[in-house]
């Protein structure tokens, strides 16, 4: 393991945006407000709604705590069954699992490593409930086949948005066309709150999401009722949890999202200078380079990634490249072959290129306070690794 110490180019770096110190401080001394639904709360979620140009916000601990809570809203119980790939981060399945769903694998295309739509439609059983496309590296699944396919079947769609926020297909943002969405504020996304996420919904009119989803929000209760007097008693009336991040998370939250804008053309520009100057090893066919389909998806340059010939490939350029002070990573195992995905999951097909694909993408240094020189330097270590 290479000393911290050492690591000239981290592979991720947390960083200050603008006001995220000012924005605790006033929702500490000015506000008097710590915990969750306070006015940060609601200017993020208005943020979100006017710039997603979505139905509905609610702020959550973590994507896994939206996913988790849409599986609830869309009442999943034992023995349904919920389409997904396996290649993607285990929230994507535990969310689903936790409520006694099982999740179905299927394999993702080459050119996005997005679930390949053309697969769906024979995963579908009578007892499927919904489809969860991941829109991996903040690409955009192909919503326009999978939305058909749910309605051909009357099934949800609950989008994993987790690395998407502010990417498009066909000018509509990921995590607003399904009728459920959610994003990630980790760290390591465009966007952070340390640990944060959010639930959109988009269905008004169906299945009464919008209301389901306050109940749910303020974990199990009728609270936001009674606040607003519609209702004389406070109590528990379905099932809930405790999904409200505190006042302290959306401030600082709030404080990135008023950057976020500039923080995604930021990445954007980075992810166009490691295509340029990688270009010519993927021409001499030393590696792969990411691919987006065409105009309909636009990316918020959430990652960049390489693939190498072959897993012993990539471990050596991960060492080749760590000795020089630079971190890269690979990234998800898959889970259908994971201990847990065989326990809870079943495989739709075969998987041969989830199989392929796991085993040689290498993820490269990307962060919003990322010069030019530093994408030239692990570039150049690249080259060096491949040509000498």
């Amino acid at each position: 393991m290479t000393n911290s110490s050492r690591i000239k180019i981290p592979f991720n770096k947390p960083f200050i945006a603008g006001n995220e110190l000012r924005y605790i401080t006033d929702a500490v001394i000015t506000n008097g407000h710590t915990s969750g639904g306070g006015d940060f709360t609601q200017k993020c979620h208005s943020w979100l709604v006017r710039n997603l140009c979505g139905s509905a916000a609610f702020l959550t601990n973590s994507c896994t705590a939206a996913l988790e809570m849409s599986a609830i809203l869309c009442d999943l119980r034992p023995g349904d069954e919920v389409i997904m790939p396996s290649f993607t981060f285990v929230s994507t399945a535990n969310a689903f699992a936790l409520r006694g769903a099982r999740p179905v694998f299927v394999d993702i295309r080459r050119d996005t490593l997005n679930i390949d739509e053309m697969l769906i439609p024979s995963a579908v059983t009578p007892i499927t409930k919904a489809i969860v496309p991941v829109h991996y590296g903040g690409v955009a699944c192909e919503m326009d086949m999978i939305m058909q396919i749910a309605s051909a079947n009357g099934l949800f769609v609950i989008e994993d948005a987790a690395q998407a926020l502010l990417s498009t297909y066909k000018s509509k943002f990921l995590g607003t066309i399904g009728d459920i969405g959610c994003l990630s504020f980790h760290e390591t996304k465009n966007v952070i709150s340390g640990e944060g996420g959010a639930i959109l919904i988009n269905n008004k009119m169906e299945h009464n999401l919008v209301d389901k989803a306050e109940i749910v929000w303020e974990k199990g209760t009728n609270r936001k009722a009674f606040v607003e007097g519609s209702t004389e008693k406070y109590t528990w009336v379905q099932l809930g949890s405790s999904f409200l991040p505190s006042e302290i998370a959306a401030a600082f939250l709030y404080a990135q999202l008023e950057y976020a804008h500039e923080i995604a053309h930021s990445r954007r520009r980075l992810t166009s200078l490691y295509l340029e100057i990688l270009k010519p090893l993927e021409d001499s066919g030393f590696i792969k380079l990411p691919q987006i389909p065409g105009s309909d998806f636009n990316s918020n340059g959430h990652l960049f990634y390489l693939l190498a010939s072959n897993i012993r490939e990539r471990s050596n350029l991960i060492d080749f490249l760590a000795r020089r002070g630079i971190m890269a990573v690979f990234h998800y195992v898959p889970l259908h072959s994971s201990p847990a995905g065989r326990k809870y999951g079943r495989v739709a097909g075969d998987l041969p290129v989830t199989d392929d694909i796991s085993s040689r993408l290498l993820r490269l240094p990307l962060y919003f306070e990322m010069k030019d020189n530093d994408v030239e330097i692990v570039s150049e270590a690249v080259q060096e690794f491949y040509t000498g």
